[in-house]
C-alpha cells in the first residue's frame, strides 16, 4: 500500500456518548492524488504547513490507548493507519469493529449499507461528506443507533451484577480467538476461558444466568481481561496452562472433572499386550484420555473392531475361554494363546499408534492476531514445547527464525490430548517438518 494519510479524526466514545474529539490535517510528504483532492477537498497547498504523520503518531497513540478501532469498514481504514505505523517501527493493535457488517446483522433491509445511503436511511446528516471529522462523527452516530438495536453492546440486565463492573467493557471485547478472564474486586482471576470469538463468549456469561453457580460467578466479576491469540489452537493451550497456573475457584471443578479415565497398556506373562479403560488417578501415562467411561468404551471398541484386536485381552469380555469375536472370525485367537504373541502386539501397537503425533519434530503455523503475522505452535521430539507469534511480511522467515519466537510452555496429558484432537478436526494447519 503506498497511499498515504491525508487527516486524521477521532472521537472517543464511552458507550454513552463522546469523551474526546481529535482532529487534524496530515501532510503526507508525497502529492496528492487528482481523484482524492476532487473526493475529499483536500489539496496540497491545505496540507503544506500540516503536521507529518510521525509528528502526530504518539498522540495517536495515547488517545486510542485500551480502545477499540470502529470505523464504516474498519479494516479498510485500520490498514492504513497501521501502515503509517509500520513506516515508523510501530506495531499499532486495536481491537476492531465495522460497523458496515453490525449494520447488516442489526439493522437489516436496507438496499445499500454504503455510510452515505445507510444515512440517508436512518436520517442521520453527515456534514463534511468524505472529510475525516465528517464521516467520523457520522460513524459515532450510526454506533449510537446501533447500540440502541444491539442488547449485547447496550443491553446487558446489570441487575444483580458487581456495582465496580463497568459497562463499557462489553464493547471493548474483541471478537477474535483468545482467552478471558473474571477478576473479582481484589483483582483476583476467579474464571478462564477461551473462545474462537471472545466478545460473544463473553456476554453469553451474563446473559445466561439460570443457575445458581453463573448467578454467583457473575456478581462476583468486578474486571474482565483478555488476550487475543489469532489462532483457536494456542486459545486453548493458553487456556489449558494458565487455568492451571491461576487455579480459578470458578475452574476447579470443571478441571477436576474434564478427564477421568485413560486407555492403558501392558503385557501380560504370555507375551501378549494388554488394553485396559482405567480411572485416572495422577500416576502413570495413559495413551490418552477421557471425559466419560461410555466415551472411553465407545473409542476402544472401534479399535478392536478395526485393528482385529481380542476382546478379552482389551478389557471388554470377562468370560473364561475364547472372545465372541473369535467364535466368528474376528480375533484371530490371541484369548486362546492360538495367535503368535509378537504378530498380535503389532496390531496393538498400531491400534495406539493413532494416539501419537504423527510428527517427531515440527512447527504447527496459522494465522496470527494481525494480517501481517503468524501463530505457531512447537513440538520437539514429540515433546511440546511452546507457542509464539511471528512477522509474516519479514522477508528471512524460516523454519529457525519462527523457532527464535516460541515462548516455552509445560507440557502434560491435557496439552497432548488438546495438540491429538485439534491436529485431526481442524484444517488450514500448516506442517514444517525440520
Amino acid at each position: 500500500m503506498h497511499e498515504k494519510v491525508t487527516e486524521v479524526a477521532i472521537y472517543v466514545h464511552n458507550g454513552e456518548g463522546i469523551t474526546h474529539e481529535y482532529s487534524t490535517l496530515i501532510n503526507p510528504e508525497k502529492r496528492i492524488p487528482p481523484f482524492i483532492t476532487r473526493l475529499t477537498g483536500i489539496s496540497d497547498e491545505m496540507v503544506q504547513n500540516a503536521p507529518k504523520f510521525y509528528e502526530v503518531a504518539r498522540e495517536i497513540v495515547e488517545i486510542t490507548k485500551d480502545c477499540i478501532f470502529v470505523a464504516h469498514n474498519a479494516l479498510f481504514d485500520y490498514s492504513f493507519i497501521r501502515q503509517e505505523f509500520l513506516r515508523l517501527g510501530y506495531k499499532f493493535n486495536r481491537p476492531t469493529l465495522c460497523t458496515v457488517k453490525l449494520s447488516r446483522k442489526l439493522l437489516p433491509g436496507f438496499k445499500s449499507y454504503s455510510l452515505g445511503n445507510l444515512c440517508e436511511s436512518l436520517d442521520i446528516n453527515i456534514e463534511n461528506r468524505h472529510r475525516a471529522a465528517g464521516d467520523a462523527l457520522a460513524t459515532v452516530k450510526l454506533f449510537e443507533r446501533l447500540l440502541e438495536a444491539d442488547p449485547s453492546l447496550n443491553g446487558i440486565d446489570m441487575k444483580g451484577l458487581n456495582p465496580l463492573l463497568n459497562r463499557t467493557l462489553f464493547a471493548r471485547l474483541p471478537n477474535a480467538p483468545g482467552v478471558y478472564y473474571f477478576h473479582n474486586e481484589e483483582g483476583k482471576i476467579i474464571y478462564i476461558g477461551k473462545s474462537k470469538d471472545i466478545r460473544t463468549r463473553v456476554l453469553s456469561h451474563f446473559s445466561n444466568r439460570s443457575t445458581l453457580k453463573a448467578q454467583e460467578m457473575c456478581s462476583m466479576i468486578a474486571d474482565i481481561s483478555f488476550e487475543e491469540t489469532g489462532s483457536e489452537l494456542i486459545a486453548l493451550l493458553l487456556e489449558s496452562d494458565e487455568i492451571k497456573k491461576h487455579l480459578p475457584v470458578f475452574n476447579r471443578q470443571q478441571r477436576r472433572t474434564t478427564y477421568k479415565y485413560g486407555l492403558q497398556s501392558f503385557i501380560n506373562q504370555a507375551g501378549y499386550m494388554n488394553l485396559q479403560i482405567q480411572k485416572l488417578t495422577g500416576s502413570g501415562s495413559p495413551h490418552t484420555v477421557f471425559s466419560t467411561f461410555e466415551e472411553a468404551g465407545t473409542i476402544l471398541h472401534n479399535l478392536v473392531n478395526k485393528y482385529n484386536l481380542c476382546q478379552k485381552l482389551s478389557g471388554l469380555y470377562q468370560s473364561q475361554g475364547a472372545c465372541f469375536h473369535h467364535s466368528i472370525g474376528q480375533c484371530k485367537g490371541a484369548c486362546i494363546g492360538a495367535e503368535n504373541p509378537s504378530t498380535y502386539n503389532e496390531r496393538v501397537s498400531a491400534a495406539l499408534s493413532t494416539f501419537n503425533h504423527q510428527w517427531k519434530n515440527v512447527l504447527l503455523v496459522e494465522k496470527g492476531r494481525t494480517d501481517e503475522e503468524g501463530s505457531a505452535v512447537l513440538i520437539e521430539n514429540g515433546k511440546y514445547i511452546g507457542f509464539g507469534w511471528f512477522d509474516k511480511t519479514d522477508s528471512g522467515i524460516n523454519a529457525h527464525s519462527i523457532r527464535d519466537c516460541i515462548k516455552t510452555y509445560p507440557d502434560n496429558r491435557d496439552i497432548q490430548h488438546i495438540l491429538r484432537l485439534y491436529t485431526k478436526t481442524h484444517r488450514g494447519i500448516r506442517y514444517f517438518k525440520f
